[in-house]
């Protein structure tokens, strides 16, 4: 009696299957649906708080069509006030998106510093002392100096740099020598940034001449990002491209860059390589300082245009959200930059229009946080945590068995 075997699948036959399960799994995705679901909740929420809503919901069941009208209506009517505020409007055409890139700016520059040590092994929460450190020697470069246009922007950026730079280095080195914790050492190197800032701006040489509120003198006009007109939106946003390119590239095709992943990875792998640890941790903060530093040199030569204590806002820690947000590569931390941007350029809008408080933007953010340090969360939700099944040992089939 002959013998027949089943066909097997072959290669080609998978290769549609394993394209759509890196598409559909990859981290890109995860991300982009971790965003979507995090938005869906924040909808509930504004509707949970809406007027209408809870005035439907007392006759729900003698009309529950009128509740889930009001639900939809207080979701989309938000998000709709969101995005007129951040992207488009039929009033203002584009501008808002033009000052959704201005906000955008400094979060971009200070993602790439946080993403960068991330890839280094190096949890950086210390980009808001960074921050603050370079704001304030560019501005002082700004207000205190007068140079003709071109060198007196170019030393603004520069002096920034090396603020920030410092800032981050030295808490490389201590790290290097000492052993001490990264994160131990940026919490209080945030709170001397800012206690520092807040002695300097009550001193003749960074107050404004007859003001008893701390701030500073306005940057000359040769010390400034030449903005569009009409708009905040100012140079430094090519800055910030720029910079993605320069962390890209390093990041992908130099020396250093293999050397800040490598340690990432594996430090002790590395060093048994021929990496210098302690060099290659230093100059992972330094130049994640330096980033930082540049979003506090956008700050004060680009959009506000003088020193304050507030100069960093929340910036230094929405950086973190914006690294995580892009898997602490370089361009999903400009993207991820972008998307926070708008929800801070939109969120006034919002609340004007509809009456949403704008803390609920801060919540959006939050969620977006925990779906994306948890994407086994959002595979179980849209169902993509199947595993791909190994495929199974033929055996031979006797011919005219049942």
């Amino acid at each position: 009696m002959s013998e027949t075997t089943t066909p097997a699948k072959t290669d080609t036959d998978n290769s549609g299957n394993d394209l759509f399960r890196k598409i559909t799994q990859g981290p890109a995705m995860v991300s982009v649906l971790g965003v979507f679901v995090a938005l869906v909740i924040g909808g509930l929420l504004i509707a949970l708080t809406d007027e209408q809503v809870a005035e439907t919901a007392g006759y729900f069941f003698a009309r529950p069509a009128d509740f889930f009208k009001a639900v939809w209506s207080a979701g989309t009517e938000s998000y709709v006030a969101l995005f007129n505020g951040s992207i488009y409007s039929p009033t203002q055409g584009f501008k808002p998106f033009l000052e959704t890139l201005a906000v955008s700016t400094p979060l971009i520059c200070a993602g790439l510093g946080v993403a960068l040590s991330f890839r280094a092994g190096l949890f950086n929460i210390g980009a808001q002392g960074q921050i603050i450190i370079g704001a304030t020697m560019a501005a002082y470069v700004g207000f205190a100096w007068h140079l003709p246009f071109g060198l007196h922007l170019l030393l603004v950026i520069v002096f920034g740099l090396i603020g920030g730079a410092l800032w981050g280095g030295l808490v490389g080195l201590l790290k290097a020598k000492t052993g001490a914790h990264e994160v131990i050492l940026t919490i209080m190197f945030n709170y001397v940034a800012l206690y520092l800032l807040d002695y300097l701006m009550n001193t003749p040489a960074f107050r404004r001449p007859g003001e008893t509120n701390p701030i500073s003198p306005i940057l000359d006009d040769s010390a400034l990002f030449p903005s569009l007109p009409g708009s905040r939106l100012h140079l430094g946003f090519v800055m910030a491209i720029l910079l993605t390119l320069a962390v890209s590239w390093m990041l992908k095709r130099s020396t250093i860059g293999f050397e800040f992943r490598a340690v990432g990875h594996n430090p002790a792998a590395a060093k048994t390589a021929g990496v210098n640890v302690a060099r290659t941790t230093i100059l992972a903060m330094a130049l994640a300082g330096a980033l930082a530093g540049a979003a506090g040199v956008a700050q004060v030569a680009g959009t506000e245009k003088v020193l304050t204590s507030g100069v960093a806002g929340s910036i230094g820690f929405d950086a973190i959200t914006v690294a995580l947000l892009g898997r602490s590569t370089p361009w999903g931390t400009f993207f991820a930059g972008l998307l926070f941007g708008a929800f801070k350029a939109g969120a006034v809008n919002m609340q004007i229009t509809t009456g949403t408080p704008i803390d609920i933007v801060l919540v959006v953010q939050s969620l977006i946080v925990l779906f994306i340090a948890a994407p086994p969360l959002v595979k179980s939700i849209f169902g993509l945590n199947r595993k791909k099944k190994s495929p199974k040992k033929l055996e031979p089939v006797k011919a005219g068995a049942k």
